[in-house]
């Protein structure tokens, strides 16, 4: 007896599904590997107590605060352009050539500029919980990156569903936006503390 059509595309459609599970299943293992990783690193280590580089500012909270501050503009400018070349950003048209290259652009900057900001919070601070917000700030931290990794590998993997990209790139964003609430907010609504 000859199978249905809908049993045969049923039938075709399940190994995808299934291909598609399994890279999803990756990404998240990676991007969690990722964060677990920085966050035991930053909590077994002695921290230092000290910047080892201010970039120009007058001590490591103002470097810390601005650089997380400039990325998370740039983030802004990521969601923007995300939203317009998914054709998701309302009365804007169709996404200009620059689009995609901005999107990309704006990305590694941000990603850069949370580079020495990690970096300070590991060596110099270290994985705290003596309150929380820095204990929050701190798993914050860790999962935008753990976020970062599994958005750059997945945008490298096939047969990923299509709404995984997006929500990649929400964590990464929603991450560090946090990662900005809970210190470059913090830090700039205090008193009596130099702002650059």
């Amino acid at each position: 007896m000859r199978r249905p059509d809908s049993d045969l595309v049923a039938t075709a459609a399940a190994p995808a599904r299934d291909q598609a599970g399994r890279t999803g299943a990756l990404l998240v293992l990676v991007g969690a590997a990722v964060a677990v990783s920085l966050g035991a690193y930053a909590g077994l280590h002695e921290p230092a107590g000290r910047p080892f580089a201010t970039l120009g500012f007058s001590g490591m909270l103002q470097m810390k605060a601005w650089l997380t501050s400039a990325a998370a503009v740039l983030l802004l400018v990521q969601l923007t352009t995300a939203l317009w070349m998914w054709g998701r950003l309302p009365g804007a048209g169709r996404a200009p050539s620059w689009a995609a290259p901005a999107h990309r652009t704006s990305g590694a900057a941000a990603f850069a500029l949370t580079l020495p900001v990690a970096l300070h919070c590991m060596w110099a601070l270290g994985f705290a919980a003596d309150s929380p917000r820095v204990l929050v700030h701190g798993a914050a931290g860790c999962a935008f990156y753990g976020a970062y990794a599994a958005k750059m590998l997945g945008l490298r993997l096939r047969g990923l569903p299509g709404w995984a990209l997006p929500v990649l790139g929400g964590a990464v964003l929603a991450t560090l936006v946090l990662v900005w609430l809970t210190s470059a907010l913090w830090f700039f609504t205090r008193s009596g503390i130099p702002l650059t």
